[in-house]
């Protein structure tokens, strides 16, 4: 004979079922936790912000022993000036003014002109250019890389890509040449080359009196004479 129990001690099929779908929705169905945005900012805002300082970290860990050597009080010691360079004189866009013994004008311009006193007389040019003006109202113009005038003397020394250019249409290139601007001489002893309405010239040398009035080629010289059409005919 079996013995069952009190059918009071027995939950009820309808509890049995209904903590059977309580104990599968506590199991089965679980919820995801909620945050405020308040915290959902500040998550955002330390993902930028502690890479940054880490970098900063870093960053001044690598230059700190820099910072300490420019920190150190610096000593200012004085500088040996040569006494000749403390008394030359320099002048930019410099510019001169003359006449000749005919009174005839001339000027003188250079990018920097040097002098080494206040009383020299010698003036290192760089790149100078003369504009001389003739008695026939023509005018000369005098190119150079480098130059020396001696504003006692008024003569003129030109080195370097020497070119003179005449109004009429001649143009003739050199070395050096040496020019006085009193006189209207210039003497020049290294190879010229030009060309002009006459046609083309080489030479080892020139000489020009009197602002052009008289010009010789020395040494070896050639000339190439190109006729006007005028002339061919003829």
């Amino acid at each position: 004979m079996t013995a069952s129990a009190p059918e009071s001690d027995k939950p009820p099929p309808e509890a049995a079922e209904q903590g059977g779908q309580t104990f599968a929705q506590l199991s089965f169905r679980r919820e995801r936790p909620s945050y405020s945005p308040r915290y959902g900012r500040f998550v955002g805002i330390a993902k930028i912000l502690l890479p940054t300082i880490a970098t900063a970290l870093i960053v001044i860990v690598v230059i700190w022993p820099e910072l300490s050597e420019q920190s150190r009080p610096f000593d200012i010691k004085p500088t040996k000036i040569d006494n000749s360079e403390a008394e030359k004189l320099r002048m930019i866009n410099a510019r001169f003014m003359g006449v000749d013994a005919s009174k005839q004008p001339f000027s003188l311009t250079a990018e920097a002109a040097d002098q080494a006193t206040a009383d020299a007389p010698d003036i290192t040019l760089v790149s100078p250019k003369a504009d001389i003006l003739m008695s026939n109202g023509a005018w000369v113009a005098l190119t150079a890389t480098d130059g020396n005038f001696n504003r006692d003397q008024q003569i003129l020394e030109l080195t370097g890509n020497v070119n003179l250019f005449h109004d009429s249409g001649y143009e003739f290139r050199t070395e050096s040449a040496v020019f006085d601007l009193t006189a209207g001489d210039a003497t020049g002893t290294e190879p010229v080359e030009g060309q002009g309405p006459f046609g083309h010239l080489q030479a080892e040398g020139f000489r020009i009196y009197n602002r052009g009035e008289r010009v010789e080629f020395t040494g070896k010289a050639k000339l190439t004479i190109t006729p006007k059409a005028g002339d061919v005919d003829k």
